[in-house]
């Protein structure tokens, strides 16, 4: 199946997984309204979902307002602390479950992430439900597995669209900045 204005596209985007390929990567954040734009391509979109870890961080509600702004339905979870300070927080499960369950409505599934914990959903997405299944994310730190196994892979990398610089700014020892 190509892609064609007529069909019906679902997008389920991983925030934590783009967030820090972002910044490890580029020193960037995510420009999620062209990234919104790129996914829906002109075609008919059913439901666009940004699933999020709150950390209880200061700008996290700005962000997290801007992407309902933007035309995402936000779903949250808290991060998980666990005895020893390791912290745990994906939607993993989340995703796939929503996936699954509107795929009837779906001709296309746009899954934003590189996780390769997603490869039997991509599978199971095409193979039994008969959606069409396009992945986005940063070539760099995708799956291959996952580029591979999806329909159609948009290489975010060489994509500026994608991208909002970080302000570079000098900071001294004595936190004075420059």
């Amino acid at each position: 199946m190509r892609q064609s204005k007529e069909q019906r596209v679902g997008i389920f985007v991983d925030v934590q997984n783009l967030y820090y390929s972002a910044r490890n990567i580029y020193k960037a954040k995510i420009n999620f309204k062209e990234l919104l734009k790129r996914a829906v391509n002109g075609r008919k979109l059913v439901r666009a979902m940004a699933y999020v870890i709150k950390a209880d961080v200061g700008e996290e509600h700005t962000f997290f307002d801007a992407l309902e702004n933007i035309g995402f339905e936000v779903k949250s979870k808290d991060l998980q602390v666990f005895v020893g300070g390791f912290k745990k927080g994906d939607w993993d499960v989340g995703i796939a479950m929503d996936t699954i369950e509107l795929a009837p409505r779906l001709d296309t599934v746009v899954l934003i992430s590189g996780d390769g914990d997603y490869i039997p959903l991509v599978q199971h997405l095409q193979r039994a439900l008969g959606c069409r299944v396009e992945v986005i994310a940063f070539g760099k730190s995708c799956s291959s597995r996952l580029k591979e196994e999806a329909d159609e892979f948009i290489d975010m990398d060489n994509q500026a669209r994608f991208l909002i610089k970080r302000e570079q700014r000098d900071i001294r020892p004595d936190n004075q900045q420059q």
